[in-house]
């Protein structure tokens, strides 16, 4: 009976674990997003609205967990195409397809609704999350450009929550205009970046991702050098624009330039160079470049925030 009931635990906690793994911890670095609110609100020093922003970004990583156990489901077919992404669990066949539904439910059943407990505003932010990229999974990452563009919509909710989630503390907190746009273009060339990687590791690209077929490599590097130019200006202008100036009571974070642009180009080199760009969450985990560019420019915000 022992023994029965050690091999029932031992397969207990491997499908724990290979639903974890389905939930791709490594993409909850995403939703870091949601913390913008809590620094340009310059509140970062009060735990009541630390510990709100922890528990968005907790409800969101749960959330977007869920999403992508069911992604896998739908994907599993066409990832056994893929090189990395045959050796996800669900793909592989390591975690039983109703495993990964149930778990996926019970994530959703949960935290969906219990995320009006951190106000109605945030609520619907987490709904719209679940309904963007439940379309994406469904239809629009088969569509060219729209797979891109519902990618970047999915991290303007994820701002847009992070603000939510204050808005009882902090009622008049809004984000800048030119920072929705810096989000908008950031994350388009993220995802594009992304495409790029997988038009040139996938011989049958058009096979594994529908979409791919309406893309080419020009169209691509186009893309590419568009939304890395639009991110620059625009972080570059909210700097300096008069509400921001105004807000803070200084002009320095123009000097908080500087390592975005390295960041930028040093993510184009990881692209171009190094034939990366596959994986952002990823990068952002593992390459000590980027690294030590976001922590300096994390401090540096900070310090020209508080000082002010």
């Amino acid at each position: 009976m022992t023994v029965g009931g050690f091999a029932v635990n031992i397969t207990f906690m491997n499908t724990i674990l290979q639903i974890t793994a389905s939930m791709r911890p490594k993409q909850w670095t995403k939703n870091l997003v949601l913390f913008a609110g809590l620094v340009f609100s310059k509140r970062f020093l009060e735990m009541p609205c630390v510990w709100k922003s922890f528990l968005g970004f907790l409800f969101f990583c749960m959330l977007s967990g869920a999403i992508y156990l069911f992604n896998d489901l739908l994907d599993r077919k066409r990832d056994l195409e893929h090189p990395v992404k045959k050796l996800r669990p669900i793909t592989s066949g390591a975690l039983s397809k109703g495993a990964a539904a149930t778990a996926g439910g019970i994530l959703l059943a949960v935290f969906l609704p219990a995320s009006t407990l951190l106000g109605f505003e945030f609520f619907l932010m987490a709904v719209a999350f679940v309904a963007v990229n439940a379309m994406y999974s469904i239809f629009l990452r088969h569509i060219v450009i729209l797979d891109v563009i519902a990618i970047s919509f999915s991290f303007l909710i994820r701002a847009g929550a992070g603000v939510a989630v204050l808005h009882e503390r902090v009622p008049d907190l809004e984000f800048s205009p030119w920072l929705w746009i810096c989000t908008l273009f950031l994350s388009l060339f993220l995802a594009i970046c992304k495409r790029r990687n997988e038009f040139t590791l996938l011989e049958t690209a058009g096979e594994h991702r529908k979409s791919l077929k309406d893309y080419s490599r020009q169209l691509l590097d186009q893309l590419v050098g568009l939304t890395a130019t639009a991110t620059l200006l625009s972080y570059s202008i909210y700097t300096v624009w008069p509400s921001t100036v105004s807000k803070f009571g200084t002009t320095r974070l123009v000097y908080t330039i500087p390592f975005v642009v390295f960041g930028i180009m040093r993510y184009l080199f990881l692209v171009y160079s190094r034939h990366e760009g596959g994986d952002p969450s990823g990068v952002l985990l593992t390459e000590k470049a980027i690294i030590i560019d976001v922590f300096l420019w994390f401090a540096a915000t900070v310090i020209i925030i508080t000082t002010a």
